[in-house]
């Protein structure tokens, strides 16, 4: 068949390597100067380049629930999609493209990836689909998330596709500009997370980074509620940044940050917390607990053992140097760190959730998920429910999944 001039295909085009490279060419080169409402409008031009039509571009929303439809020219601007049940929601989970045969075409659902982070989904529709179209549509969806994420730093469009019309408070609205992706896959190691609730989140907070085969990781909760939380908060992420990247030891990043707190807030005001750094390329796991709930070990989907070990005074209180603990991890070991807001939440008049119910939640959910990403969404969910919805203060669960790697050979010690 002359590819020139397949069914749906607008005539001369030629869908080879070389066009696709210049199609993906194009779009960057006009990008990088657009401002970000004109972002969708080229999108939709260069597909339709290729024969494509009824483009939509979806968003994750903060409470990582739905699928927000990013508003634009030349953009097909339907309903909120929820995540789960829906064929876009489908793509968004699994990563991979989904097809939808339909009457005159085929609809594709493309998940956005800006790197590993899951962004959203591209939708569009082609008459036929073939080898050459996957791949090019591929690199064009990594191509758009790249956008929207670089993009999202010089405006607020993106932001307030993702609240779904819901406002945030100004605790929430600092919060959410301090965190890192809360998604991130490597073939050593993924991390995944939720916090809650998403639109009011003050006190709690956390930040991480690989550096080179090290993964660095804080979870934090501030005292207090609103403002002054989120302020609390952000002053203990700025200084374990600080730290951190002045590459200085877990005992001493901890004093580092307690001095910072101290400092700025005096003795009245703290923060408890769980510093960690793991080797992803021999499963070593070193952590500092300053009064903070201890992590759960995860392995084959049951809860072993809590991770703990000499504790310190909150950040802020002025403890003694830290001891560090440290654990070999095995292949395929999960690591959940939590706030308490998960835990000591409860009904009026009714006992608080605990943990014996959160670790057996835990153990239902894990069999059921593929990856910690979609294990963190359905786990906080289902505690939701557990809850009977109730989220009356700050509730953060993160998870760590190493994947293995060059000491897989070693032997682990019996936990």
């Amino acid at each position: 068949m002359d590819r020139s001039r397949r069914p749906g295909r607008p005539v001369g085009v030629d869908l080879s390597e070389g066009f696709g490279e210049r199609l993906l060419g194009q779009l960057l080169d006009r990008a990088h100067e657009l401002p970000a409402e004109q972002i969708a409008p080229l999108i939709a031009e260069e597909i339709a380049k290729i024969g494509g039509r009824e483009v939509s571009i979806h968003l994750q929303d903060y409470e990582q629930l739905m699928l927000a439809p990013l508003p634009g020219r030349g953009l097909v601007v339907g309903e909120a999609l929820p995540i789960d049940g829906s064929r876009a929601g489908e793509a968004f989970l699994s990563k991979h493209v989904v097809e939808e045969p339909q009457p005159g075409g085929v609809r594709m659902y493309l998940p956005l990836l800006d790197g590993s982070d899951e962004v959203g989904v591209m939708s569009l529709t082609l008459d036929t689909v073939e080898e050459d179209d996957r791949r090019l549509l591929g690199r064009l969806a990594g191509l758009v998330a790249d956008m929207v994420v670089t993009k999202s730093n010089y405006t607020d469009e993106f932001f307030k596709v993702r609240r779904l019309g819901k406002p945030l408070t100004v605790a929430a609205e600092i919060q959410w500009s301090l965190l890192p992706p809360l998604s991130m896959n490597t073939p050593q190691v993924s991390v995944a997370g939720v916090l809650e609730p998403a639109h009011e989140i003050a006190g709690d907070s956390l930040d991480y980074a690989l550096n080179g085969n090290i993964l660095h990781l804080a979870i934090i909760d501030a005292m207090g509620h609103e403002l002054n939380a989120a302020v609390l908060a952000t002053v203990a992420i700025g200084a374990y940044r600080h730290a951190r990247r002045a590459e200085i030891g877990l005992a001493e990043l901890y004093s580092f940050m307690d001095r910072a707190i101290d400092a700025q807030f005096g003795p009245d005001q703290f923060v408890t917390a769980q510093m960690l750094r793991l080797d992803v390329e021999t499963g070593r796991l070193q952590w500092v607990n300053a009064g903070h709930a201890a992590p759960l070990l995860i392995r084959g989907h049951r809860v072993i053992r809590k991770l703990e070990g000499p504790t310190t005074l909150p950040v802020g209180f002025g403890g003694a140097e830290p001891q560090v603990s440290t654990i070999q991890l095995s292949k395929d070991d999960r690591v959940m760190f939590y706030t308490d807001g998960l835990t000591e939440e409860h009904r009026i008049g009714g006992e608080q959730f605990g943990e014996t119910r959160m670790i057996n939640t835990i153990e239902r959910t894990g069999p059921v998920t593929a990856g910690v990403g979609a294990m963190a969404r359905e786990l906080s969910q289902s505690l939701m429910r557990e809850r009977g919805g109730t989220t009356s203060d700050d509730a953060t669960l993160f998870l760590i999944e190493w994947h293995g790697g060059s000491a897989d050979h070693l032997a682990v010690p019996d936990l």
